[in-house]
């Protein structure tokens, strides 16, 4: 029996151990909440369940419940784990001379015993005109509609809220788009079918087309540098972030070396060349070809369905002497004529004149989304190019990751010395690093010094184009390039090719694309003969008898060796004869050609081709015009008007009927990627590796066996022994060591929170377990 003191000091040691307890559980959820910014900064793929106390834990798993391989992604129930859904595509694409019809089919497969919500980050090409999206349950389809953006997110969130089977296609860049998929019912197959219309490349007399298939991880900067602008005078400002919707276009990316690779695609094109064919290849994929008549091929993966970890490209040439140098086509469409016209320039005498001297600032990514092939490719194209060059021009090299090297702080001869010094220092890159392009692209636009009289400035640009900031680049160049041209080349198998396409186009330049070493030669022997030779410039557009409302692009793009002219144009009622007017410019020697408008032939399609033009042409314009709303007004009645996604558009379908139970509850699964095909993953991630899912669930997805623990126990000793501002210096040195991924979220610093939070909290035990002795030694 104790006496009254023993028990009230008892009683008093035991509220002051169970303070002490919960601080110290408060520092520890601290540090999982710290440490779970590490998940969100890895991109572990999100699983929310919303679970009522009382109910049943549906649809989640332990990972000794599973009897065959799965991907299993952690939820908010301890312990336990969600099996991800399972994705398989199938792609038709059917071209018709100049444009291709394109229809993605993607099965989403629920394997677990739960109620899922799906998210797949897809990419396409980043001239599809998306128009079409069903959702098929069983036999029934169900029709997208075109809704304005919030609109559309408010029909699929009532929609998912109620238990009934939705789906959602947003754009969040011209070739990154996210559809969701609501309510999937256990061992349930949900199929979405969505079409778009894209148009056949030609350069070269090589006519081609690009489906993407796998969206590259993107560095996204993260606005450490804010840019506030005051308006009104009012005081209050909003901060500007540099990546738009950066939590939309990051999907989860498997490590290949724990992962087997997922996502298969089967695909298959109908292609109708309106022409006498020549060569038919694929680069990137083994296909088989079947030859109905000499225009026409039907072209089949050799492979029934491959990883989608790289982009499918397919190639044509015209048999020998039938290469078309002209085309006209007309659609007619609610009363209104559309048409697309192309022609090619002929070579002149001004083409095969003396090139002027050139001015070449090259500049290299070498950031770790390179490693590998990209950077072997890379280097090798960069060292073609400066050993190309001619002994009166001149250059300069700038390499970046996320630091920046100017080699010669300026244009210099291009002397041989200079040339082979250049050669080795290229020779030497390693690809290793975050993606700060913004730095390197300024120099190479802001710093290279006043263009010498009669020369011609160009900025070679090398990179895979993985970031997410493009908004600024476009600016940039818009604003800085003064009389340079920009040409970019596209390094690797899943090119960012908006942001590579959009910065030539606002820099006057071309694209190209590189996506193995084979290309190196031949692409890069391409751009040499656009490098060297003056563009075609002051091209106009005009009809001799109909006025043409809207013709896109707007303005023209300049033309180099071998590209052709290509436009759209809407017409008014009526506006179906007389000619179409096409001039230019090359140097002091004019070019016109004329076409008929009643000998057009009959196409598919152009009026949702030029939609998207237009489209494009808005968004261009919004960098220059500083009107955002009017300017999302204008797209937003082009693509409504044209059922088209765009960036203010989307996409929704809704069944009528609810058929998740509503006490059942939904898991939300990002679903994961494929890491693009000869990327190095420790190189993009750093060497601590993403939080992701092992096929089985098992521990070997967790952090590095002792990693946050030896740094815990480092930090405790360094706390001991000098609990002085040298510490804070160590402690972040520490921190340091722990590589983390190279993203936008500032994961270690949370990290080192939680485990100060920690510390103090077993600081304080320690003195309340003092305080107890010495209560205890008093009573």
């Amino acid at each position: 029996m104790f006496t009254d003191n023993e028990s009230a000091a008892r009683r008093l040691r035991a509220q002051r151990g169970s303070s002490a307890l919960w601080i110290a559980m408060t520092a520890l959820l601290a540090t999982f909440a710290a440490t779970g910014s590490l998940l969100s900064t890895t991109q572990v793929a999100r699983a929310e369940t919303v679970v009522p106390a009382t109910a049943e834990l549906s649809g989640l798993v332990r990972p000794n419940d599973m009897n065959s391989g799965a991907l299993l992604f952690p939820s908010k129930e301890l312990g336990y784990f969600v099996e991800a859904p399972r994705l398989k595509t199938d792609v038709q694409i059917d071209v018709s001379g100049p444009i291709a019809r394109v229809k993605v089919t993607q099965r989403f497969q629920n394997p677990s015993k739960g109620w899922v919500e799906g998210t797949y980050v897809f990419p396409l090409t980043d001239d599809s005109a998306v128009d079409e999206l069903r959702m098929q349950i069983g036999d029934r389809f169900i029709e997208g509609q075109i809704k304005p953006r919030e609109e559309a997110r408010q029909i699929y969130e009532d929609a998912k809220a109620d238990g009934k089977k939705a789906a959602l296609l947003e754009q969040q860049r011209p070739n990154i788009f996210t559809n969701q998929v609501a309510n999937i019912g256990p061992g349930e197959t949900i199929v979405i079918q969505i079409e778009y219309q894209q148009a056949v490349r030609q350069s070269g007399g090589e006519f081609s087309l690009r489906f993407p298939m796998v969206v590259a991880p993107r560095y996204n900067p993260a606005p450490i540098v804010q840019s506030v602008e005051f308006n009104g005078g009012t005081g209050f400002a909003v901060t500007q972030d540099p990546v738009e919707n950066r939590d939309k276009i990051e999907p989860p990316v498997l490590d290949p070396e724990k992962n087997a690779k997922i996502n298969p695609v089967s695909l298959t094109v109908n292609l109708k060349a309106g022409f006498p064919l020549g060569e038919v290849k694929s680069p990137f994929h083994e296909i088989t070809l079947t030859e109905p008549d000499t225009q026409s091929r039907l072209i089949a993966l050799k492979a029934s369905a491959v990883p989608a970890d790289r982009d499918f490209e397919l190639t044509w040439k015209a048999a020998a002497g039938k290469t078309p140098t002209a085309g006209l086509f007309r659609e007619t469409v609610a009363g209104r004529d559309y048409l697309m016209a192309f022609v090619t320039p002929p070579a002149t005498q001004q083409d095969n004149a003396t090139p002027a001297k050139r001015e070449v600032v090259f500049v290299i990514d070498n950031s770790g989304s390179m490693s590998g092939p990209s950077i072997e490719q890379a280097r090798d194209s960069l060292a073609l190019a400066i050993s190309n060059l001619k002994a009166g021009d001149r250059f300069n090299v700038i390499r970046f990751d996320d630091t920046m090297t100017d080699y010669f702080q300026g244009l210099v001869p291009a002397s041989a010395d200079n040339r082979e010094r250049a050669i080795a220092y290229v020779r030497g890159l390693t690809a290793d690093g975050g993606t700060e392009m913004l730095p390197a692209l300024q120099a190479a636009l802001r710093n290279q010094g006043p263009v010498a009289q009669g020369a011609l400035r160009q900025v070679v640009f090398l990179t895979d184009g993985a970031i997410g900031n493009e908004g600024q680049l476009f600016s940039e160049i818009d604003g800085n390039r003064g009389d340079a041209r920009v040409f970019t080349v596209g390094i690797g198998s899943a090119p960012n090719t908006h942001f590579m396409s959009k910065a030539a186009e606002f820099g006057r330049g071309t694209f190209t694309h590189i996506g193995s070493e084979d290309q190196v030669a031949a692409r890069m022997g391409e751009l040499f003969g656009k490098l060297e030779h003056p563009a075609m410039t002051d091209i106009a557009a005009t009809f001799d008898q109909a006025k043409a409302e809207n013709i896109t692009p707007n303005p023209m793009p300049d033309l180099y060796a071998g590209e052709p002219v290509v436009l759209t144009a809407e017409l008014p009622a009526g506006g179906t004869s007389g000619k179409l007017l096409i001039t230019g410019r090359t140097g002091d020697q004019p070019w016109r050609v004329e076409m008929s408008i009643d000998q057009a032939a009959a196409g598919k399609g152009i009026a949702k081709l030029w939609a998207r033009r237009k489209i494009d042409d808005l968004e261009a314009s919004g960098y220059r015009i500083n009107d955002p709303q009017a300017i999302d007004r204008q797209i937003e009645t082009v693509a409504m008007t044209h059922h088209l996604v765009s960036r203010v558009t989307s996409l929704v379908a809704v069944d009528v009927t609810a058929t998740r139970p509503k006490n059942e509850p939904l898991t939300d699964t990002d679903m994961p990627v494929n890491l693009p095909e000869g990327w190095d993953f420790e190189k993009v991630y750093g060497e601590q590796k993403p939080l992701l899912p092992s096929p089985t669930g098992d521990k070997d997805a967790s952090l590095p066996a002792g990693t946050l623990q030896q740094v815990a126990m480092e930090t405790a000793e360094m706390m001991a022994a000098a609990p002085t501002a040298k510490t804070a210096s160590l402690l972040a040195k520490r921190s340091a060591g722990v590589n983390l991924p190279q993203t936008a979220t500032p994961a270690d610093r949370h990290i080192l929170i939680g485990l100060l939070l920690l510390l103090t909290a077993l600081a304080a035990a320690f003195w309340l377990r003092l305080r107890r002795v010495r209560l205890f030694a008093r009573s």
